[in-house]
């Protein structure tokens, strides 16, 4: 059974009447992308005459306004000209209905071979580094993740690599304070690399489970912040041949097609192994998400679904597709065309 129809089973009645939490924070988290996405749906469709080619030109230009991307829009719109004559579409929900389930299959295409889960050391510590530009979240989610590890019954330390700005390390304190884990820091505008090498020796020697590394963002530098990244790496890796275990790209989910340009740059000059979308509450340009899989083809690790403690999820690509596009499928059989 595919994803959409998957979805599609979800909404015929056989759904258990009680959300569990987790569905309940993508619903509630998504509301803003759904109901956008929603309207631009209704708005194509208010003067819907015929599937011609100005419909095709109208349907890219609507997905790519709901922040899917310009590729995956092409590549829909190319799709379903071929998909509509297979099975004569021709009512306003019929062809509704298979463009959500193209969008729905070619997610659930590229993602096939997709790890979403947090990779962790068999032994010994288990380093994540968070990298991102500044503002995107990266200090929040560590403290975050940093509870959410602590209460699981997880031994965690914190390194503050961000050393160039003073408030980021008084943040990841604060962060530490709250979630009862210490933090390795050292003096501004110190070597960011000494820093975290200070905490993988703490890590080590005093068997924690979890390292969670902040880093610098000032991607208008990038020369010497990826310098810098690989620098940090090697100290990691010298000390623990088989760390970092994940490499997370923290992007603000409200910067929709900018979020794609920083994922795109970042990819490019470190080795990125999964991606932490932040603020996805609070944006109306959750198909970002679609295009992320689309073209980068980076996992989605980690998403924020609110500004609580909690809110921090675990990604899950099927909460997500139906959050997001919940009320727009229906389970009804398509007419069969005489």
């Amino acid at each position: 059974m595919g994803l959409f129809d998957r979805i599609k089973h979800a909404f015929s009645g056989n759904k258990p009447e009680e959300e569990t939490k987790t569905e309940a924070k993508y619903d509630k988290g998504l509301e803003k992308s759904r109901k956008t996405f929603g309207e631009r749906m209704n708005a194509l469709f208010a003067n819907f005459r015929s599937v011609d080619e100005a419909f095709f030109d109208d349907l890219e230009e609507t997905l790519i306004g709901a922040d899917v991307g310009f590729d995956m829009a092409v590549r829909i719109s190319d799709e379903l000209r071929e998909e509509v004559k297979l099975r004569n579409a021709k009512s306003q929900q019929e062809v509704a209905q298979t463009i959500v389930e193209k969008l729905v299959d070619i997610y659930d295409e590229e993602g096939k071979d997709e790890k979403n889960t947090i990779n962790f050391a068999p032994t010994g510590p288990t380093v994540i580094l968070f990298v991102g530009v500044n503002g995107a979240g990266k200090t929040t989610t560590i403290g975050k993740l940093a509870h959410q590890y602590q209460e699981d019954g997880k031994k965690v330390v914190l390194a503050a690599g961000d050393t160039f700005r003073a408030a980021a390390t008084e943040q990841l304190e604060v962060w530490g304070q709250r979630a009862g884990v210490p933090v390795v820091s050292g003096k501004a505008q110190s070597d960011p690399a000494a820093v975290v090498f200070d905490a993988v020796k703490k890590a080590k020697n005093e068997d924690f489970d979890v390292l969670l590394v902040d880093t610098a963002g000032r991607l208008q530098n990038k020369v010497n912040l990826m310098k810098e990244l690989e620098k940090i790496k090697r100290v990691i890796s010298r000390e623990i041949p088989d760390a970092p275990q994940e490499v997370l790209l923290v992007l603000d989910a409200t910067t929709g097609q900018n979020a794609l340009i920083q994922a795109k740059q970042f990819k490019e000059t470190t080795d990125v192994t999964g991606l932490v979308l932040t603020k996805l509450d609070g944006t109306a340009k959750g198909g970002i998400v679609l295009a992320i899989r689309n073209e980068l083809h980076l996992p989605v690790k980690l998403v924020g679904l609110g500004e609580q403690i909690d809110d921090l999820q675990a990604f899950d690509p099927n909460e997500f597709v139906y959050g997001l596009f919940k009320g727009l499928i229906t389970d009804e059989p398509a007419k069969e065309n005489e």
